[in-house]
């Protein structure tokens, strides 16, 4: 049912434009003889509630107070009642006047004496425009809506991909994709770049001892604890594969990673998982192979990989729960 709203202040003009009005099936016409009966009608003078449900507004431009026009303009200012059409109603046709009510944002205007059918058709044509305006701001609203849950659903998408299931730390392809992004910003700025690599001592065998469903256990507590041990924002963990983690410490030099290593191998340590099947200790250890560089110019992040990699390798040689730094010979 459309609400349609008469401001005049004739009251003979107003039960005249409701008769014509209801006799055309429109039952729902309100009436106001002042502009500020109609700001109560509107709820205009409480800029936080919302618009009434009117569909259309016909009114007169010479009123006591507010006239049309003015009101007219004081309506299309305020976007709750942008989108209502106005159609004035006057004996006062002439070319300022119509002017001025077009230019205050009416869509069209209605001689008195009242034409009943005159009245009709225009009112028609401005109930269909606001059908149509209401649809087309229905669709739009729809349509931002379905692109925000889109953007919404990628952004999730983009997370998952980027997180490791079990761990819930960065995954391999996040770590790629952070370590290339930080190994070019350092060859700019001139700065160190370190990488720490991270293998749980023994896991095959704490994993036949204790079950796989443990075993996931244990990796999701040791990357907890990894990441928990990083302080600065711009330090990352991910899981690397496996039982291998892997560390890139940005602006830190050799010897500021090498105490992070041993901060994170003794943080595991202390967790006091237990692994009665290690032959090096009662509770879960982890090897670390440590690295730094200051890239060149045009070289490869593999270069830190390996290097950390070598690092890792020789500190499960030299008898794993410990920290193995490569040295630049």
């Amino acid at each position: 049912m459309m609400a349609i709203l008469v401001i005049d202040d004739s009251a003979d003009d107003q039960l005249l434009l409701r008769s014509f009005l209801q006799q055309e099936g429109y039952d729902d016409v309100m009436l106001a003889g002042s502009s500020s009966v109609a700001f109560d009608y509107l709820g205009m003078s409480d800029q936080d509630s919302k618009a009434s449900t009117i569909d259309l507004i016909l009114m007169d431009i010479v009123m006591p107070d507010i006239n049309g026009i003015e009101l007219c303009r004081l309506l299309m200012k305020d976007e709750r009642f942008r989108n209502i059409p106005v159609i004035m109603v006057t004996a006062h046709t002439n070319d300022s006047n119509l002017q001025g009510a077009f230019d205050a944002g009416a869509v069209d205007f209605i001689h008195k004496p009242i034409n009943r059918i005159e009245l009709i058709a225009r009112v028609r044509s401005s109930l269909n425009l606001k059908h149509e305006t209401d649809k087309r701001i229905q669709r739009e609203k729809e349509l931002v809506e379905s692109t925000q849950k889109l953007n919404k659903a990628n952004q999730k998408l983009r997370y998952l991909s980027y997180v490791d299931e079990l761990t819930t730390i960065a995954n391999r392809r996040y770590f790629d994709e952070f370590l290339a992004k930080e190994w070019h910003r350092a060859s700019r700025q001139q700065k160190p770049l370190s990488l720490i690599m991270i293998d749980i001592d023994f896991f095959k065998d704490y994993n036949d001892t204790y079950g796989h469903t443990r075993g996931d256990v244990c990796l999701s507590q040791v990357a907890r604890t990894l990441s928990g041990t990083l302080k600065r924002p711009g330090d990352f963990v991910a899981r690397y594969g496996g039982e291998e983690f892997v560390a890139v410490l940005p602006d830190t030099g050799i010897r500021g990673a090498a105490k992070v290593a041993e901060t994170l191998r003794a943080n595991v340590q202390t967790l006091g998982l237990e692994h009665k099947s290690s032959p090096i200790d009662t509770v879960v250890t982890v090897s670390l192979g440590v690295s730094s560089a200051g890239p060149a110019p045009h070289s490869e992040p593999d270069v830190i990989v390996t290097l950390s990699d070598k690092a890792l390798y020789r500190a499960k040689q030299e008898g794993r729960n410990r920290v193995v730094v490569h040295r630049h010979e």
